[in-house]
Parts: structure tokens; C-alpha cells; sequence
């Protein structure tokens, strides 16, 4: 089996185990969570319909009303500030929820607003990854050369560990921001920018969302959407590498593959005796068949066949002019003499009548 298909089989195989143990956590981790504070609100919603004698009915009527007001109390949304941020969040992928449109116009509009701006957002980022790399290589490589080490050449290591340490800062300095602006704990923060710039989005918290920020605060909306393109470019420059060094290992692979295979058609055409080389060259090691001898001759002629000892063996005999193994010679006419055509039977009488032609000739 190739190892093209061993490692994409590996990869599926390790993709569903991954899966596997993240529910069986997530379920040890959250499950009696899940009950418990189901069982609180319950106690909540039975206690205000006690107090304040309200129906199952109105109080569901209440609850979906607080929610649809929950985006219009952070403010307005749809704004110019706001509606650049909504847009943000559909080509990047992210997708908070925070806010979604509402009329049908807006609905179509997104999705081919999506359709078109999510491969351009993917390849600008793959583009400015791949510019942030380059900066990086140059940067290491003339600091290597400033420390006078041996080797100042940058491997895609080296790169992998620069690029880790770039999304670790921008991650802690976001969150440092973020809880400062939003008011949260460190680590509700760190949760909100890794769940942004991986661009998975659950939207159980979303910055610009409360004290009218859209409005109010230009330099924090200006910070939010920095931060979201800045990171999202360090994450995309991190996985441009991994995603190199995967498809090197293929390309590696196939080349090799290539060769063998060469050498594979190769050996199917090579006499036996033949050795395959590490390159895929082939040394001859054919040996001499037995009825062939150091002699032995590649050209039509019989002058190095082999013949049997009882075989005559063929005798050339020539003649001024003729050679008696080629044509008979054609009837000769000159002027002056007599047309004769002279039949050349067998080889004595052939030589005895082209001495008397000759000897009439010279007479003439």
C-alpha cells in the first residue's frame, strides 16, 4: 500500500478516535452540569409563576421576547460600524450569531456576500501567512548571521516555533485587552480570542456588546477588528507551515514512488542478470549464451558465421571486371563490331569468352 494511503488512512482513523475521547470528556466534564443548572432555572421559572401568577403561556411569550431584545440592547446593530463587523464575522468564518439578518433581501444578500468573500478572505490570509513567513526566515537568518553561529540556515522548525510563539502573544495580549474593555475574567477572555481566531464562533461571548460600544467607542470597535484580521493572519501563517510540511512529506513520497516505478518498468524489460541500482539504474550482467562465441558477428555477411565441419564452404573466384558470386554480366554491344550476346552459363566458359571479347577489342 502506498504511504500516501497509510497516512490519509491514519489521518481518518486518529480524526475519529480524536472525536471519540473529546465526547466521552465533554460528557464526563458537562453533563451533570447541564443537569443541574436545568434543574435551577426550573425552580426560577416556577418560583416568578407562583409569585407573579403568570401562565406557561405568557411566560414562554416573556422569555422569547427577552431573547430577540438581547442584540438590540447592546445597541444598534445595523449601523455602519455594526454592519462592518457583521461582515467580518461571515467572510472570516466566525460567525458569533450575535446578530443575523432578519429580512429577506438581507438573508440572500449574505449568502452570496458568503459565497464570494469567504475564498478571497482564505486566500488573502494564506497569502499574507505565506509574505509573514518570508519576513520571518529573513529576520532569523540575518540574526543567526549577527550571532555568528554555524549554521545560519532557517528550517520550517524554526518557523514553526516562531510562528506558535506569535499566536501565544497575541492571544494573552487580546485577552488582557478584551477583559479590560468587557469586564470579564482572564480566562473567560482567553476562551473568547481562541474561539475567535480559530474562527469556531459559539457567540456565548461576543465583544461590542454591551454599553452602546458600537457608538460609543470607535477605538475599541477599531481594536476588535484588528485584532480578529492581525490574529487570524499569525493563525493562518502558524497552519500555512504544518500544511506545508504535510504536503512535503507527500511530495517526497510520490517522488520516490517514481522512481520505483521506473525502475520497476525498467526490470520488466532487463534480461536476466541485470541489477537495479539505489538510483534506479540498471547494470547489465547478461551472460554469454553457449552457442555464441567472442566472434560472433552482428552483420548479414557469412564471413564469421559458424558452420559445421561437414558444411563446404562457399569459394569466391574473380575475374578482371566481374566478381562470380554477384549478377552474370548483360550483352555488351560497341560500334564497329558485331553485336554478340554472350552467355555466361558457368564460371569457366564466363572467363574464357571475356578473354577473347578482350582480345577482339584490342585488335580493333
Amino acid at each position: 500500500m502506498k504511504k500516501q494511503n497509510v497516512r490519509t488512512l491514519s489521518l481518518i482513523v486518529c480524526t475519529f478516535t480524536y472525536l471519540l475521547v473529546g465526547a466521552a470528556v465533554f460528557d464526563a466534564l458537562e453533563s451533570e452540569n447541564e443537569v443541574e443548572e436545568k434543574a435551577k432555572l426550573t425552580k426560577v421559572e416556577d418560583d416568578f409563576r407562583t409569585k407573579y401568577n403568570i401562565t406557561a403561556e405568557d411566560f414562554q411569550a416573556i422569555t422569547i421576547n427577552v431573547i430577540k431584545s438581547v442584540p438590540h440592547k447592546a445597541g444598534i446593530q445595523w449601523k455602519f460600524a455594526g454592519a462592518f463587523y457583521f461582515a467580518t464575522t461571515v467572510v472570516t468564518t466566525i460567525g458569533y450569531g450575535h446578530s443575523t439578518p432578519k429580512t429577506v433581501g438581507g438573508k440572500m444578500f449574505c449568502m452570496a456576500y458568503a459565497l464570494l468573500g469567504i475564498p478571497l478572505c482564505i486566500v488573502m490570509f494564506q497569502s499574507i501567512g505565506e509574505r509573514l513567513n518570508t519576513f520571518v526566515t529573513f529576520v532569523l537568518k540575518h540574526t543567526k548571521k549577527c550571532l555568528k553561529l554555524k549554521n545560519s540556515e532557517v528550517s520550517q522548525t524554526n518557523l514553526i516555533i516562531v510562528g506558535a510563539n506569535l499566536c501565544i502573544i497575541v492571544l494573552t495580549a487580546g485577552a488582557a485587552a478584551f477583559s479590560s474593555y468587557e469586564g470579564w475574567t482572564y480566562i473567560n477572555s482567553i476562551y473568547y480570542c481562541f474561539i475567535t481566531l480559530t474562527t469556531i464562533g459559539f457567540g456565548d461571548y461576543v465583544a461590542l456588546q454591551k454599553d452602546r460600544s458600537l457608538q460609543k467607542k470607535p477605538e475599541y470597535v477599531a481594536f476588535s477588528l484588528i485584532f480578529i484580521l492581525f490574529g487570524l493572519t499569525v493563525v493562518s501563517a502558524a497552519m500555512n507551515l504544518l500544511v506545508l510540511r504535510f504536503l512535503t512529506m507527500n511530495t517526497e513520497d510520490e517522488r520516490r514512488e517514481e522512481l520505483e516505478a521506473a525502475a520497476a518498468a525498467r526490470g520488466a524489460v532487463r534480461l536476466e542478470g541485470d541489477v537495479i541500482t539505489a538510483n534506479g539504474s540498471v547494470i547489465s550482467g547478461v551472460q554469454e549464451q553457449p552457442e555464441f562465441s567472442d566472434l560472433t558477428s552482428v552483420c548479414s555477411c557469412s564471413c564469421y558465421n559458424f558452420r559445421s565441419s561437414k558444411k563446404h564452404r562457399y569459394t569466391v573466384t574473380r575475374s578482371p571486371g566481374k566478381i562470380q558470386h554477384l549478377l552474370p554480366m548483360q550483352p555488351v554491344s560497341t560500334s564497329g563490331v558485331r553485336d554478340e550476346i554472350y552467355s555466361f552459363s558457368d564460371d569457366t566458359n564466363s572467363i574464357i569468352q571475356y578473354q577473347m571479347y578482350s582480345k577482339k577489342r584490342a585488335s580493333i
